[in-house]
């Protein structure tokens, strides 16, 4: 099989209680880590990357987003499927969109339905990523980012149509990001396909996202906010000598 055959293949036929853990590179280093570490796949951050490139996240230009996704890709060889976060797409074309992310070798893609903090129309994002769809066909997975509960009012039955939609549309795997965890089953029953849970330092354990309802989980900026702590640490130790 493909790497993009693995890495569908990673999200179904999962028991409850195992979601597919994504841990987030910003960086070739940090992806080689998580390749040594035993991880079947990757999906990047864009605020972490961001960070790494000495952005704020949002504001990254297309061009450095798409040679950093580069760059992580061809640190790990193809010995992992590699997701990338592209946020909203960069006001690009759905054909240059897909060449563009094939080109540095990821196999899936984050695509947000808000922009500039703002919800998308829905029915019209679900036009969108049928366009996506239609140019990749099956060369990229694509994981539908629900801005509901970040940009919106929260309600997780509106949450439940807009992936809905998305779904209908062609999206592999769909993204509530920032759901309360104690909606999590209600999403699930609601959602066809994988769905996709953001874990916090201080929210449930990784097993009981998976029990709650969770595919897979990401971390967004999370391991890097964690490493530059431990780098920080280091630092002020280093001073004391």
């Amino acid at each position: 099989m493909s790497l993009v055959d693995d890495f569908r293949a990673l999200h179904h036929g999962r028991a409850p209680g195992d979601p597919l853990v994504l841990p987030g590179p910003w960086d070739a280093a940090s992806a080689r880590v998580f390749v040594d570490a035993g991880f079947p796949a990757l999906a990047t951050p864009s605020a972490g990357v961001a960070a790494s490139l000495g952005y704020a996240d949002g504001d990254v230009p297309p061009d450095e987003m798409f040679a950093a996704v580069a760059r992580i890709v061809r640190s790990v060889a193809g010995a992992v499927p590699v997701s990338a976060d592209i946020e909203d797409g960069y006001g690009l074309a759905p054909k240059e969109l897909v060449e563009r992310l094939l080109e540095t070798g990821a196999v899936g893609c984050n695509l947000e339905d808000s922009s500039d903090g703002t919800l998308k129309d829905p029915a019209e994002q679900a036009d969108w990523l049928a366009e996506v769809r239609a140019v990749a066909g099956d060369r990229l997975f694509v994981n539908a980012r629900v801005d509901t509960f970040v940009r919106g009012d929260g309600d997780p039955a509106r949450a439940i149509e807009r992936a809905r939609l998305y779904v209908e549309a062609g999206a592999d795997c769909v993204y509530p990001i920032l759901a309360p965890p104690e909606v999590l089953p209600r999403l699930r029953a609601g959602i066809e396909g994988p769905v996709n849970v953001a874990a916090k330092p201080d929210g449930p354990s990784l097993r009981e996202l998976g029990e709650r309802g969770a595919t897979r989980i990401t971390f967004g900026p999370g391991l890097l906010i964690r490493a530059t702590e431990a780098l920080r640490e280091i630092a002020g130790s280093l001073k004391q000598t």
